[in-house]
C-alpha cells in the first residue's frame, strides 16, 4: 500500500520544522571534525532564530511535492493541490524571452526592474484598472510571493496586527510572522460567498492594526469582492490613519463574468495607502518565469526596494523581456488568456455540478481564480473501512490520497478546516476521473453517523 509512502513523506514534511523539536532537547550536536588526517569531536550550535521557529512550512507546496514524488515512485495520483495553470506560457512571450537570451540580454538589470517593464507595468495599471503610478513606483521582484513578503517586511513593525480574512492564502500569517507582527484571523461564511464582513473587521481593529490584506479574486475560494463592497471596506480604513491596504490582485483576469475586478487603489482616498501586489504567474502561465511586482506611493516603494537590493536584487532578464511580450497582448492578456479563462470556466461548471450532486457537501461557486473550496464537513465523524475516523479536512485529504489517489489540499492550511480545496488547473478529462474516484470514496460514508 503506497499509503506507507505518503507516511513516510509526511514525516519528512514535519521533519522540516524539526528545528523545535532539537532546540527543546539541544542545541549543540557533536560532530566529528577532520584535520591532518585526524579525527576529534566538537560542538555545534544548531539553534534557529525563533523567527523561523514561529514559521510553518506552506502545507500546499509540501503536499505538491509528496504527490509528485508518490506520481515519480509510480503511483498514479491525480494532482490537485498546486495553484499552477497547465497550460503553456502563450508563444509570443516564450520566444520574447528565448529571444533576450539570444541577443546576450542575460545580465543584471536595475534592482527595480528595467525601465520597460516598469513602465509598461504603469501603462497596464493606467488602461486595465484605472491608477496612475510613475515607474519609480514600481518594482519588479521575482515573483508576487517576494514583493507581498516585502511589503509586509517594509510596513510592519514589532507587536503590529496583519488583519487577513479566512479562508486565506497559506502564507499570509506566516508572512506576518517573519515580521514579528501578530496575524488576525477574521472569519468568512460559505452562506456569504467566503467574503469579509466590513461590520466584522470595523469590531476587530485597533490602534496595532497596520495592514489588512485583501485577495480577489481569492485564493482558495475563487471569490471575488464587489466593488460595492470595497467601497464600504474602504470607508472603515478611512477611520483608521496607521491602517494600510495589501491588494493581492495575481488572479485578477481569471474571473468570470458577470463579475468584474476592482482595484482597491482606485477607491475614493484608497491610492495613498494601498500596496498593490500582481504578476505573471497565473493569467499569462508563467509560474516558472518567477516575475511579480508591487505598485504604490513612493515612500513604500522605495523601502520594499531597499529589502531587494539586499536580499536578491533584481529578477530576471530574461523574464523581464518576456513579461513586457505578455504585457503588449492587449488588454487583459488579449485572446490567448481569455482561451485559458473560457477553458477554466467549463471546468469550474463541471465540478459545481459534479459535487452538488453529492449529499452534504456546501458550495460556494467561485467567481474567479480556479479552486473550488468545498465543504465536506458533514462527513467527518465517518468511519472508513481500513482507514479509520475522518476527524477533519486533513484526515480526509489523506483518505481521499489513499482510497481515490487524488491529491487535495485541506482546508485548516487556510484557515478554514470545514473545506477542502481543488485546483481545476487540469484537463477536463483529468477532473472528470479526479470526480469519479472522489465519488467512489466518499459515497460509502455518508451518512456519517447513525441517527
Amino acid at each position: 500500500m503506497f499509503w506507507n509512502t505518503y507516511c513516510f513523506l509526511i514525516h519528512i514534511c514535519a521533519d522540516r520544522s524539526l528545528e523545535s523539536t532539537i532546540q527543546v532537547q539541544s542545541s549543540r550536536l557533536d560532530v566529528m571534525v577532520r584535520a591532518g588526517g585526524t579525527s576529534e569531536k566538537t560542538e555545534v550550535d544548531i539553534s534557529l532564530s525563533p523567527r523561523v521557529n514561529s514559521v510553518k512550512p506552506s502545507k500546499t507546496v509540501a503536499i505538491t511535492d509528496q504527490a509528485t514524488a508518490l506520481v515519480q515512485a509510480g503511483v498514479p495520483v491525480i494532482r490537485l493541490a498546486a495553484g499552477e495553470p497547465d497550460f503553456d506560457t502563450p508563444a509570443v512571450i516564450a520566444e520574447a524571452g528565448i529571444n533576450a537570451i539570444r541577443e546576450g540580454y542575460t545580465r543584471y538589470t536595475p534592482n527595480a526592474g528595467t525601465l520597460e517593464v516598469r513602465s509598461a507595468i504603469c501603462h497596464k495599471l493606467k488602461e486595465e484598472n484605472g491608477l496612475s503610478y510613475t515607474p519609480d513606483e514600481i518594482l519588479v521582484s521575482n515573483g508576487a510571493k517576494q514583493s507581498i513578503l516585502q511589503a509586509v517586511l517594509a510596513v510592519c513593525s514589532p507587536g503590529d496586527e496583519v488583519i487577513i480574512p479566512a479562508p486565506f492564502w497559506v502564507s499570509y500569517p506566516e508572512m506576518a510572522r517573519l515580521a514579528d507582527a501578530t496575524p488576525v484571523i477574521l472569519p468568512t461564511l460559505i452562506s456569504e460567498n467566503f467574503l469579509l464582513d466590513p461590520k466584522l473587521l470595523e469590531s476587530k481593529l485597533t490602534e496595532k492594526s497596520r495592514l489588512l490584506i485583501l485577495c480577489s479574486p481569492s485564493n482558495p475560494t475563487g471569490s471575488v469582492y464587489s466593488r460595492k463592497l470595497l467601497e464600504e471596506i474602504a470607508q472603515i480604513v478611512a477611520r483608521h490613519p496607521r491602517l494600510l491596504v495589501l491588494s493581492d490582485e495575481i488572479y485578477e483576469h481569471i474571473i468570470y463574468a458577470p463579475a468584474t475586478h476592482t482595484s482597491f487603489a482606485a477607491l475614493p482616498g484608497m491610492w495613498e495607502r494601498t500596496l498593490t501586489v500582481n504578476g505573471f504567474s497565473k493569467a499569462f502561465a508563467m509560474t516558472g518565469w518567477r516575475l511579480g511586482y508591487l505598485a504604490g506611493p513612493k515612500h513604500f516603494v522605495a523601502a520594499c526596494g531597499k529589502i531587494q537590493s539586499q536580499f536578491t536584487s533584481g529578477a530576471s532578464s530574461i523574464s523581464q523581456k518576456a513579461a513586457v511580450a505578455a504585457l503588449e497582448m492587449g488588454y487583459a492578456g488579449g485572446e490567448a488568456v481569455s482561451t485559458m479563462v473560457k477553458a477554466f470556466r467549463e471546468r469550474r461548471d463541471f465540478l459545481v455540478k459534479s459535487f452538488g450532486e453529492l449529499e452534504g457537501v456546501k458550495i460556494s461557486e467561485p467567481q474567479g481564480a480556479f479552486y473550488l473550496f468545498l465543504d465536506f464537513s458533514s462527513y467527518y465523524g465517518a468511519e472508513a473501512e481500513g482507514f479509520g475516523i475522518i476527524e477533519n479536512s486533513e484526515s480526509l485529504c489523506r483518505y481521499l490520497l489513499d482510497k481515490a489517489q487524488v491529491a487535495l489540499v485541506p482546508g485548516d492550511a487556510f484557515g478554514d478546516d470545514k473545506c477542502i480545496r481543488i485546483s481545476y488547473a487540469a484537463s477536463l478529462s483529468t477532473l472528470h476521473a479526479a470526480v469519479e474516484r472522489i465519488k467512489k470514496a466518499v459515497v460509502p460514508l455518508w451518512p456519517p453517523i447513525p441517527v
